[in-house]
């Protein structure tokens, strides 16, 4: 009996022996883990490789394979293993044996006994799955890429890169699944709540989102939100602006446009948002002035009409004056000048025969407020030679100048726009 028991002893001893083998040569490779040195990396791969046959005894053996410390370094192990083999074929069942075994060891170590190899092992498969998104992103298969950097930020909750890449894989994925969208939410919004460095680039992600999904409310709070954290940021003002103005809401925009220049006076995009939505509040009221039914309302109507006009040229003047070459300030400040011209033009066309010499005097006016607009609409041409917009006005320019002595020259430069209109 006594010979016995001593042998089922030494049995015993010699399967947890596989086990302490299997650790230490663990704690061998720790320190060489990261050396590039050959001898050293020869000893690494050995006393990994050497670790890896021991756990693999000891995890088929009935008196270790349920030991919680057997799952805890057999995860740390294959974990390590995956995170050194650059071939995906043979990287990833030794990461799948790693997180069925690191899965188990969180479970059993109730007592927190085998915390620190736990959290080695969580470490490396994070790295492996932060490495294999980075290639999917690369290789642009967002929708992998996702799920490989949310195993990552699973394992490192409160790492921002982390949760930022996740988002942005999230982000690209929805571009072909809209349903991705909301993990790109959820994952900005938490990232929202740290100290992340660049917070409102997130806030500019979140607005886009948002867009994308046809949800201007959302995306309107979020470039709001991200302004009122960030009031220097061009970028978001910008983007609040655009918004503001694609849902109709103008009036409403102009007190955030006053303060975004009161923060950044020699912003020229700020002015020129100021022109944009005076333009539109002005289409706006010319639209009402033609709709009303008294006289009484259209000129209420008509005078704002010229208020908006007159205060959107002064801000497409004030962008002008901090860059001549912007090409958008120049093309709007051009057409909202030239258009009581047009107007005008389009009156004296509806004249009646017998009244030339009213026609003329109305064609006179007009043509004063046509080279008042020529500066512009040439300097849009001159920057954007290709801009169809920009030669359109030039041309209707043309088209409208009262110039009798000249009257073959400005048709035929009419002309010459209209070939290079059509040929764009």
């Amino acid at each position: 009996m006594v010979g016995l028991l001593t042998l089922v002893s030494a049995i015993t001893l010699a399967q947890k022996g596989e086990l302490n083998n299997a650790k230490e040569q663990y704690e061998s490779f720790t320190p060489l883990s990261s050396t590039k040195i050959g001898p050293l990396l020869i000893k690494a791969n050995t006393s990994l490789n050497s670790a890896k046959t021991s756990i693999d005894k000891a995890s088929i053996n009935e008196k270790t394979a349920t030991l919680p410390l057997t799952f805890a370094i057999k995860a740390v192990i294959y974990a390590a293993l995956a995170s050194r083999d650059t071939v995906p074929a043979s990287s990833a069942p030794l990461f799948n044996t790693a997180n069925e075994a690191y899965n188990k060891a969180k479970e059993l170590d109730t007592k927190g006994e085998n915390k620190k190899y736990i959290e080695d092992a969580g470490i490396y498969l994070a790295q492996y799955k932060l490495t294999e998104g980075v290639n999917n992103y690369q290789n642009k298969l967002w929708d992998k890429a996702y799920n490989a950097f949310d195993y990552y930020r699973s394992i490192r909750p409160d790492d921002t890169t982390a949760i930022f890449y996740t988002g942005l894989a999230a982000q690209n994925a929805g571009n072909k699944d809209p349903k991705y969208y909301e993990f790109a939410i959820t994952n900005y919004n938490k990232l929202l709540t740290t100290k992340y460095s660049k917070g409102a680039d997130i806030y500019l992600n979140l607005s886009s989102i948002y867009l994308l999904s046809k949800d201007t409310v959302n995306a309107l709070k979020s470039a709001s939100d991200g302004v009122a954290k960030f009031p220097t940021n061009a970028d978001l003002r910008k983007r609040e602006i655009e918004i503001g103005l694609q849902s109709g809401k103008q009036k409403d925009i102009l007190d955030k446009i006053q303060n975004a220049i009161n923060n950044d006076p020699k912003n020229k995009t700020l002015y020129y948002y100021s022109g944009l939505t005076y333009s539109q509040l002005g289409d706006d009221a010319e639209k009402k002035s033609k709709a009303a039914k008294d006289d009484a309302s259209k000129k209420t109507f008509n005078q704002t009409f010229i208020d908006n006009f007159s205060k959107a040229a002064e801000s497409y003047k004030k962008a002008i004056d901090l860059d001549p070459e912007y090409f958008e300030a120049n093309l709007n400040m051009g057409y909202i000048l030239m258009r009581p011209a047009i107007e005008l033009f389009n009156q004296a066309r509806l004249m009646p025969a017998n009244k030339q010499k009213e026609y003329e005097a109305v064609r006179v006016k007009a043509d004063g407020l046509f080279e008042i607009a020529k500066p512009y609409l040439q300097k849009a041409v001159d920057i954007n030679p290709k801009s169809v917009d920009a030669l359109t006005n030039l041309r209707n320019y043309y088209k409208g100048k009262f110039d009798p002595a000249h009257s073959k020259e400005n048709n035929d430069k009419a002309l010459e726009l209209k070939k290079q209109i059509d040929a764009l």
